[in-house]
């Protein structure tokens, strides 16, 4: 068994009200930012998964995704693998 680390990034669907990105870019203008359209809020889970190769990782990482961290009606998910982080007293 080996362990692979693994980002699931979820957005809002291109289409659905995404009231936290409306916030977030109705803010900008009183930050002095101009130029930035198009915000999108969403979130990012990280985890580690022990498995025997990385596709077995992935597929665990993807149901996870599809069944607990995402609503597939109104929010699209990505999958990214990342590196893992160094042991402590290396």
């Amino acid at each position: 068994m080996s362990a692979f680390r693994f980002a699931v990034n979820v957005t809002p669907k291109a289409g659905i009200l995404d009231p936290q990105g409306r916030a977030v870019e109705g803010s900008l203008g009183h930050l002095g930012v101009e130029g930035v359209t198009g915000v999108r809020v969403g979130r990012r889970v990280e985890l580690t998964v022990e498995a025997g190769s990385e596709g077995e990782a992935r597929a665990t990482v993807e149901r996870l995704a599809r069944e607990l961290f995402s609503n597939p009606l109104i929010e699209a998910f990505e999958v990214e693998r990342v590196e893992l982080p160094a042991e402590v007293g290396r």
